[in-house]
């Protein structure tokens, strides 16, 4: 589809796409710092054990190719000698062989941290068409390693080469030098030609290193229209949020409505709000809001404290403070101490039945009632607003 085209695909992969690639086995790695790492290692390994490497392969000689009479007439004399040879020959490599694996794990656990995925084992008979695989060999990419191959043989012969036309005169001067300095001699000029040309290697490595990883990311760009989807798949449908919201306010107001019948008080507007108040001096600094709404939902509030016998009281200024600065669960701020202590004072003379007169002018500091800010009444706000 176009939508998929290379053209397309613009936008950087998403941290969830960089994960699911890793999970799949998928991570940059350059087959260069893996091989510059062996090709260290080897030649660190020859140069620190390659002494006594030599005399172990000259003892295997020595003692394979050494035998008797009696070791000639027995007919398991060759089986037996080859095994101990193959057997003293291994354990001689094995240091070295297991320097190289290190190498070679250690090289792309660099490049692209520790991934292990069982993704590679998975069986893919789409391998098997022999059309994708001949695609495969004439692809861009290939064409791109192949170029790379040329010039990073053409490289490293070149300054290998170079070396060696440099020394020789002491090559050609080789036979006519006694053994043991003939040896030493030419160990020197091969660990010359070994340092140019790992040298050679090293640039390689310095361009292939970030070429890699820009080629990884390149490959899985999204297009815009996947990072919809994906934004879509991970935060959920914007209806399916929506109804969750819903829900939740619903289940917000449910829990708000049980604990009306626990407040001391409501205090109404009394047409558009209502705000009910617990207050325990045992256990409370101040008076807390235990539920409020407007509209339908203050009406609901006023019903349920009727039928638990909750006084409801009529202070509009305050109910309007309370409903517009205090939430849910918070305590009342100490600027409505005073108004709410009216309440809580008229609230208690209707408990000891002694028929008081509801206070007319309540303590409410004209900055935090809305009305004064010409806020009351149906706004938009106040119409639609349920919990606050």
């Amino acid at each position: 589809m176009a939508e998929d085209s290379d053209l397309e695909k613009t936008e950087p992969a998403s941290p969830r796409k960089l994960s699911k690639a890793r999970e799949q086995g998928n991570v940059p790695r350059s087959r260069e710092l893996a091989t510059f790492a062996i090709l260290l290692v080897s030649g660190g390994a020859i140069a620190v054990m390659g002494v006594a490497m030599f005399r172990g392969l000259d003892g295997v000689m020595r003692k394979t190719l050494s035998f008797n009479a009696v070791d000639v007439a027995s007919t398991g004399m060759m089986g037996r000698d080859l095994l101990e040879a193959g057997t003293d020959g291994l354990l001689m490599f094995l240091p070295m062989a297991a320097a190289i694996l290190l190498a070679a794990v250690l090289a792309n656990v660099v490049m692209s941290g520790w991934v292990f995925s069982t993704e590679a084992f998975q069986p893919r008979f789409s391998k098997l068409n022999p059309l994708s695989g001949i695609a495969r060999m004439f692809s861009r990419q290939s064409l791109v390693e192949l170029v790379k191959a040329l010039l990073k043989g053409a490289l490293i012969a070149g300054v290998a080469g170079w070396m060696i036309w440099r020394q020789h005169d002491g090559i050609l001067s080789l036979s006519s030098e006694p053994l043991d300095a003939a040896v030493v001699h030419f160990a020197q000029i091969t660990l010359l030609t070994f340092i140019a040309a790992a040298a050679a290697f090293a640039l390689i490595v310095v361009l292939d290193v970030p070429f890699q990883v820009w080629h990884y990311h390149h490959g899985l760009r999204m297009t815009k229209d996947e990072v919809r989807q994906e934004s879509k798949e991970m935060d959920g449908d914007p209806q399916i949020k929506a109804r969750i919201r819903s829900l939740q306010r619903e289940a917000a107001r449910r829990r708000m409505m049980q604990a009306v019948p626990k407040a001391d008080v409501v205090v109404t507007n009394p047409m558009h709000f209502a705000v009910a108040l617990q207050y325990d001096e045992r256990r409370m600094s101040a008076p807390l809001v235990l539920a409020k709404g407007s509209q339908l939902v203050a009406e609901r509030i006023k019903e349920l404290a009727r039928e638990h016998r909750v006084p409801v009281v009529e202070a509009p200024p305050l109910a309007r403070a309370l409903h517009r600065h205090v939430e849910i669960g918070e305590t009342i701020p100490a600027t409505l101490f005073t108004a709410v202590a009216q309440v809580l004072a008229y609230v208690y003379q209707l408990n000891q039945a002694m028929n008081p007169t509801p206070p007319s002018d309540w303590q409410v500091p004209p900055n935090l009632d809305p009305a004064t800010r010409g806020s009351i009444g149906t706004t938009p706000e106040t119409a639609t607003q349920g919990t606050g």
